[in-house]
């Protein structure tokens, strides 16, 4: 079994892939579907304000410094190269760092930053808003289910 201050940064890494999954997990099934039932107008500018206040200390501390934790896990399972639990620390750490983090980093934000460019009263806008709200959202799910996956395998590793 992990001990020490390694057991510390896997429960961690487990309450910070889980709060995040529940995050995603609450967009994927009911934000989205609420900002996809207002008008484009509304619905845009809803999500656009989400957009500015999720870059906040309060959720980024947790999306971030989840993914800093999950590269220190790896990092420090490849120098240790513990007796149990190798490979579900790496693997909860790549679903992390590369089906969350990253995923993010190339297809939610671009997804947000061309929203956030229009003017939520425009013809454009109205047009675009269904196929963020698809898109978005699939690859929401994604996050979603990668960061619960990530959790898991953090608790396999514990096990």
């Amino acid at each position: 079994m992990i001990e020490g201050p390694y057991f510390a940064l896997t429960v961690l890494g487990v309450l910070g892939t889980g709060l995040v999954a529940g995050v995603f997990c609450g967009f994927s099934t009911f934000v989205m579907r609420g900002l996809a039932a207002l008008p484009p107008a509304q619905g845009v500018a809803a999500m656009n304000a989400i957009n500015v206040s999720a870059v906040r200390p309060a959720f980024m501390v947790v999306f971030a410094g989840s993914a800093v934790l999950c590269a220190v896990i790896a990092v420090v399972t490849f120098v240790l190269w513990p007796d149990e639990g190798t490979v579900d620390l790496l693997v909860g750490s790549g679903l992390y760092l590369f089906g969350v983090f990253g995923l993010t980093m190339v297809a939610n934000v671009p997804r947000n930053d061309a929203l956030a460019k229009m003017d939520p009263d425009t013809r454009e806008a109205a047009a675009y808003w269904p196929t963020y709200v698809r898109e978005w959202t699939l690859w929401n799910h994604v996050r979603t289910v990668a960061s619960a996956a990530a959790a898991l395998a953090y608790v396999l590793a514990l096990t």
